[in-house]
């Protein structure tokens, strides 16, 4: 009787950096992506005999990640390059069963020079990074979810933490007015492919500020961050009527109110600190639909 089994495997390449640029007459556009791959397999063999037969190679993997990049020969979004992917290696590998492809996107954005866009000039802006996940299988099931990450923000005020527990263990005091501030991590869901990727994104991305900063004049005010990342899901839930689910992690980066030597603190000097911090994460779905990620 067999002792051992071997339920799961897979494989692929990581960290494959790709410059890819589409040239339209003297506009020139870039992107520069991180793509990482990973193939399911009926590869039973390669783990049980040693035998390599049939295998799709990572240095394969590696190599297809440029060949595919270079047959997308109209300017593409990071969804449409991912879907390319991983239905090539499902379509054109006997044994490769699923294809799951992870892609992050550097903020290159074209330049302004003297309030006109520089025809093929990028700078590096802050320091978001845009993120898809594709699935892809024999069946022809494709599963995308696109999201970012780094994505930073802070305000000043309106934010406060009242109502907690108190016990021994309790020295936080309570307050109406603090800075808040967090590196947004966000993926969404697609329940079907929009109209637009990039606009899709673009709205995501401008509900996520909407409900941490609020309106230019005077904010929104905001009562825990947990109260704060549910309207964020729910503004990407309302703008992108495609997505079906939403996971957020946010963590709470404090500024500590200071009191600088001979004075005292007047909502001015803080503390900056990173470590520890609070960290707070959810899965906000439409109603009925089944979180993509589980926490």
């Amino acid at each position: 009787m067999a002792t051992y089994a071997l339920p799961l495997h897979h494989h692929g390449k990581s960290k494959v950096r790709l410059g890819r640029v589409w040239r339209d007459g003297n506009v020139h556009h870039m992107v520069e992506w991180n793509v990482n791959t990973m193939i399911d397999s009926d590869m039973e063999h390669a783990f049980l005999n040693g035998d390599n037969t049939g295998m799709t190679a990572t240095d394969t993997q590696k190599n297809t990640v440029y060949v595919v990049a270079q047959r997308m020969s109209q300017k593409c979004t990071i969804e449409q390059y991912a879907i390319a992917l991983a239905q090539h290696f499902v379509r054109t590998y006997p044994l490769v069963s699923k294809a799951k492809i992870y892609v992050e996107q550097k903020p290159w954005t074209r330049v302004q020079q003297s309030g006109l866009p520089h025809d093929h000039g990028f700078a590096l802006q802050g320091t978001e990074v845009r993120t898809v996940y594709v699935t892809y299988d024999k069946a022809g099931t494709l599963d995308v979810t696109a999201g970012l990450k780094d994505l930073s923000l802070l305000k000043t005020t309106q934010s406060g933490y009242e109502g907690f527990l108190r016990d021994q263990y309790t020295l936080l005091p309570e307050t109406n007015d603090r800075i808040m501030a967090s590196t947004v991590t966000c993926t969404w869901k697609y329940a079907a492919a929009p109209a637009c990727y990039d606009a899709a994104y673009a709205a995501a991305k401008q509900g996520l500020l909407d409900a941490f900063l609020g309106p230019a004049r005077g904010g929104v005010y905001s009562p825990s961050v947990q109260y704060t990342l549910y309207d964020m899901a729910k503004n990407i839930l309302d703008r992108v009527p495609t997505s079906e689910s939403i996971f957020l992690n946010m963590p709470n980066l404090h500024f500590i109110p200071c009191n600088p030597v001979g004075s005292s603190f007047n909502n001015d000097v803080y503390v900056a600190t990173s470590e520890p911090h609070g960290n707070i994460e959810a899965v906000i779905t439409r109603k009925g639909i089944a979180p993509h990620c589980k926490l």
